[in-house]
């Protein structure tokens, strides 16, 4: 909780992570002015904890100021659940369950209106129907490709997730597979091989938007029964416009989360 100089309290979520280490400076972290202290030897093997100095002790932080109470519950620990969502659970569920949420992407409008963060756009398409604008993740600090995060942002506003998507949005979605690994490439050098490139179902916000991350990363939320690869999306929907609106689809939800409520008392879970 953050103090204000009035003496009032406002919530906020500071999450720390260990960035990973940059090859180049892993011979400094072994030279005099790094502390170990002996933890157990035992023949060949030993082990130490390793005090390494400021300039290689770097945690990423990120802050979300001020939070709400559904930001806070996000962050705590809790109870997953596996739900198995059809067609009929999404329009007598879900879909009434999204619209009486005020969930606020207010911050993804800014970034395609570029009034946030249009000195960190890798690429964009403008083309307000079949166009997009693809950024570092928040997640992704940029000084290592280990971790390499980035996210594609369709300009159209209507679309909220894998549900809504259609034959019509082929083009689209051609566009960010094909136009995405192209600009990565030229960017950072990673080949279109290395990069996993998926949706969320369900996402964590409703505007489509599609994850480009290193293949050898253990991203948050690539886990199978959340990810749905792109050109799989892409053959699902060139072989039946209406795939997304006829399949069940599975996701996980936390114990407090409001939809998790939603299914329990539909008897659905």
């Amino acid at each position: 909780q953050v103090t204000s100089p009035s003496g009032e309290g406002t919530d906020a979520v500071v999450i720390l992570e260990k960035t990973p280490f940059q090859e180049e400076k892993v011979l400094d972290l072994l030279k005099k002015h790094t502390k170990l202290e002996l933890q157990m030897r035992n023949d060949i093997y030993s082990t130490y904890h390793l005090y390494p100095p400021p300039e290689l002790s770097e945690i990423k932080t990120t802050v979300v100021y001020p939070a709400t109470e559904k930001h806070l519950q996000k962050y705590l620990r809790q109870e997953v659940h596996l739900i198995r969502e059809t067609w009929e659970d999404y329009k007598n569920i879900t879909l009434p369950f999204i619209q009486s949420q005020s969930f606020s992407i207010q911050w993804v409008y800014n970034i395609l209106e570029k009034k946030a963060e249009a000195d960190r756009i890798v690429h964009e398409n403008p083309d307000p129907c079949n166009g997009f604008v693809l950024v570092p993740d928040l997640k992704w600090n940029q000084n290592q490709l280990d971790d390499l995060y980035l996210i594609a942002l369709i300009h159209r506003r209507e679309v909220k997730s894998l549900r809504d998507l259609t034959a019509e949005h082929l083009l689209l979605l051609r566009n960010i597979l094909q136009e995405g690994k192209e600009a990565i490439t030229k960017r950072f050098g990673v080949p279109g091989s290395q990069l996993r490139i998926y949706l969320h179902y369900q996402p964590s916000y409703y505007h489509l938007h599609v994850h480009f991350t290193a293949l050898g990363y253990d991203a948050p939320g690539s886990s199978v029964e959340r990810a749905h690869l792109l050109a799989d999306v892409i053959d699902n929907l060139a072989m039946d416009s209406m795939y997304y609106q006829k399949r069940a689809l599975t996701f996980a939800l936390r114990a407090d989360e409001l939809l998790f409520k939603k299914f329990q008392e539909a008897g659905r879970v």
